[in-house]
């Protein structure tokens, strides 16, 4: 416990800063060290279920569309589709090389294209949260970490103080409907507690409505994480953060969270919602 509370005070004030305050160079190479680090995590997931993966293919790709995101940021032409056009392309390509078995063929495909679209995009999709809107960004970005970060912290303690009932045995033998439950009015508390006291002039109903919908994808990809160790055989993706496991058990809800936020601000920017 003391462990990883000391993890989490020393990372605390450089993410904050990267998160809120970084220039776009900073923030796309700090990106690209934790997608490097969590695909690595993820690569060592698969081949521990069995899977052969194309590992330098997943880095090049799941880099290339964080690199595209940053131009995009900067003023450029939206390159990520082209980019996940080729990367795919590429792939069936190599692979036909790369695999001597057919039959593993098409579990190296998938299990390295997966990696991609599972760690790669997600956090690219931080780069146009924070920076295509400074001003606006800067608080969605706080919004989304707040929401996984109480969510987390809520869900934890709770859980071990009085959770009894277990949410999802199979995957996850240790998290209960109690941690899930008190970490979704803990995500709640956190986005209405800074829309309150320094985002003020956002719309409170628009903000607990995406931090309702960031708040449950990252319990669904906190479970869908566990489910991928479990199916490892492994208790952590890594030991990188003492107290904490690996990267990817870190940001395992950022990846839906991420995700579901940049998909409603595309709604709400195209008028759908």
């Amino acid at each position: 416990m003391k462990t990883r509370i000391l993890t989490a005070l020393l990372l605390f004030p450089p993410a904050i800063y990267l998160i809120g305050w970084s220039p776009l160079w900073l923030f796309l190479l700090v990106l690209l060290l934790l997608v490097g680090l969590a695909l690595h995590e993820y690569f060592v997931l698969c081949r521990a279920s069995g899977y052969r993966v194309l590992s330098a293919l997943g880095y090049a790709g799941a880099g290339g569309v964080c690199l595209a995101e940053a131009h995009a940021a900067r003023g450029g032409s939206h390159l990520t589709f082209a980019v996940l056009a080729v990367f795919l392309l590429l792939l069936l390509s190599v692979a036909l090389f790369q695999v001597t078995e057919l039959r593993d063929y098409l579990g190296a495909v998938s299990s390295t294209a997966f990696g991609v679209f599972y760690v790669g995009l997600p956090l690219s999709f931080l780069i146009p949260i924070r920076f295509k809107d400074p001003v606006i960004g800067f608080h969605w970005i706080f919004v989304l970490f707040l929401v996984i970060w109480a969510g987390d912290i809520f869900a934890y303690f709770i859980g071990r103080t009085v959770g009894r009932h277990l949410l999802f045995p199979s995957a996850s033998p240790k998290k209960t409907w109690e941690g899930a439950i008190a970490g979704f009015a803990g995500s709640l508390l956190a986005a209405g507690a800074y829309t309150h006291w320094i985002w003020q002039t956002a719309d409170l109903a628009i903000v607990l409505i995406l931090a309702s919908l960031i708040a449950i994808a990252g319990q669904v990809g906190d479970l869908a994480e566990s489910a991928m160790k479990r199916g490892a055989g492994v208790k952590d993706s890594g030991g990188i953060l003492p107290g904490h496991g690996g990267v990817l058990d870190r940001i395992d809800a950022l990846l839906f969270g991420s995700a579901v936020l940049w998909l409603v601000l595309r709604l709400m920017e195209l008028g759908i919602w």
